[in-house]
């Protein structure tokens, strides 16, 4: 039997996605662009990482992220990232004597959630004529980005994420989330790759996480049916690929027990014409406001 695949191309010249590439993400809620960045491109931001881990104290935090337990959802450190450059652990991080397991590097499940307006780096990475020609072929309007997020996915410790939609969380009305993730070394199943429930992007949206305090929220159900997990697919990426996907899209990935990280980088767009609500998670100071790919 051949093996199943989502939607894939080579990516377009200059961004430019052709009727093809967006008939296939409206019928399936994600595409797969291969080489859609240098390996020289993927390998600055890797360094400029590790130079912003190197400055990071781990002894000063012990912010934990997890899709399992969601403990960071009622965490003040994750809740107030939103305009900030943060860093958060692994659940298995740490050993019995609440010591790293492994290099600090290796312990980190995530930094965010904006690197792409405070960082230089990452700012030329994420601000690009070619991702705003995608934009703009997907339909927006006045494309925001409204996050970042650098993804270690560490060997050995690297954790599931369970299956959820991005709209969860990030929340407009209508919705108009959609998620850029880049491969940044390659994700394969050995290594904890996404898998992506074709079609899913056209079922309800399950779940919506708000504010029900300062530092507090609340993930509500909107749908009881189970996901078809059945269905998924992986979306195996060599480094340089860029994945899109719409914000409804189902997706998952196992934890990675192998010898190799997987590291990666998401950006989430929304437009700014469609209202995003005061009780979302992630809110940033009237200092940074919202910028697009310009």
């Amino acid at each position: 039997m051949p093996k199943r695949q989502l939607p894939e191309f080579k990516a377009p010249e200059c961004g430019r996605l052709t009727d093809e590439m967006t008939s296939a993400y409206e019928d399936i809620g994600v595409i797969v662009l291969r080489d859609f960045v240098s390996p020289e491109e993927c390998q600055l931001l890797k360094n400029r990482a590790k130079e912003l881990v190197d400055e990071f104290d781990a002894g000063d935090v012990r912010s934990i992220f997890s899709t399992t337990d969601q403990t960071q959802l009622n965490d003040r450190y994750f809740i107030e990232s939103g305009d900030k450059i943060r860093f958060f652990l692994e659940k298995d991080a740490f050993d019995e004597a609440g010591e790293l397991r492994q290099s600090k590097e290796n312990s980190l499940n995530k930094m965010g959630h904006a690197m792409h307006d405070l960082d230089p780096v990452f700012e030329r990475f994420s601000r690009t004529p070619a991702l705003a020609e995608i934009a703009s072929r997907l339909g927006f309007v006045d494309p925001a980005i409204i996050q970042s997020m650098y993804i270690f996915k560490p060997p050995k410790i690297g954790g599931e994420v369970v299956c959820h939609q991005d709209s969860t969380y990030i929340y407009t009305e209508p919705e108009s989330c959609v998620g850029f993730w880049f491969a940044l070394e390659d994700a394969t199943t050995e290594n904890g790759c996404m898998h992506f429930i074709p079609g899913g992007h056209k079922l309800p949206l399950k779940q919506r996480n708000y504010r029900v305090g300062e530092y507090e929220t609340r993930t509500e159900i909107l749908d009881n049916e189970p996901w078809p997990e059945h269905l998924k697919m992986p979306a195996e990426a060599a480094a340089g690929t860029l994945v899109i996907f719409n914000g409804r899209a189902p997706h998952l990935s196992g934890p990675n027990l192998s010898e190799k990280s997987r590291h990666a980088y998401t950006l989430h767009v929304i437009d700014g014409n469609c209202h995003y609500p005061a009780d979302n998670w992630l809110q940033r100071s009237p200092e940074l406001p919202l910028r697009g790919f310009a």
